[in-house]
């Protein structure tokens, strides 16, 4: 019996994956650096020393990234008192990999009003999806989700 030669199999959804972009970029190298500093303390600046061997670092958003490995050290208890009506559990609690994510998003929630706030969500839950646990987004997103309308109440309260 003559068996059928292979043929390509078509999926509705088989799409090349869209390029990064440049910000995006810059959230993945924080939100390494920051697990790093998260877990050794160690200075951003060595941080970001070691970080621009990566490949991708050279197409990230330099000013962004800068912004997000430098600026969260010096308000995380800024951020953490923000966050802590937000958690169901302590800090110490959360994965570094969380906690970095979350850090992002409240961060760029409380610092960039020109990135919608949906948009803050989505990535802070992206880089979980890609470098976290297996449902660690979920709870990312839920923190993110309380957080919001506390940084941004007018930008919710208009989209509802």
């Amino acid at each position: 019996m003559n068996a059928a030669p292979d043929k390509p199999v078509k999926t509705a959804n088989a799409r090349p994956p869209k390029p990064k972009s440049a910000r995006r970029r810059s959230r993945e190298l924080a939100l390494q650096g920051l697990y790093q500093w998260l877990v050794s303390k160690e200075d951003t600046g060595a941080i970001q020393a070691q970080l621009a061997d990566l490949e991708d670092y050279a197409k990230a958003d330099m000013e962004h990234l800068e912004a997000l490995l430098h600026s969260i050290p010096r308000q995380s208890e800024t951020l953490h008192a923000a966050l802590v009506d937000c958690l169901d559990r302590p800090l110490e609690q959360l994965s570094p990999v969380e906690h970095a994510a979350i850090l992002i998003g409240a961060y760029e929630l409380s610092a960039h009003p020109e990135i919608p706030y949906r948009v803050v969500i989505n990535e802070a839950v992206e880089l979980t999806k890609t470098f976290g646990g297996t449902d660690g987004f979920k709870y990312v997103n839920g923190v993110l989700d309380k957080l919001a309308p506390k940084l941004r109440p007018t930008e919710i309260g208009s989209r509802g």
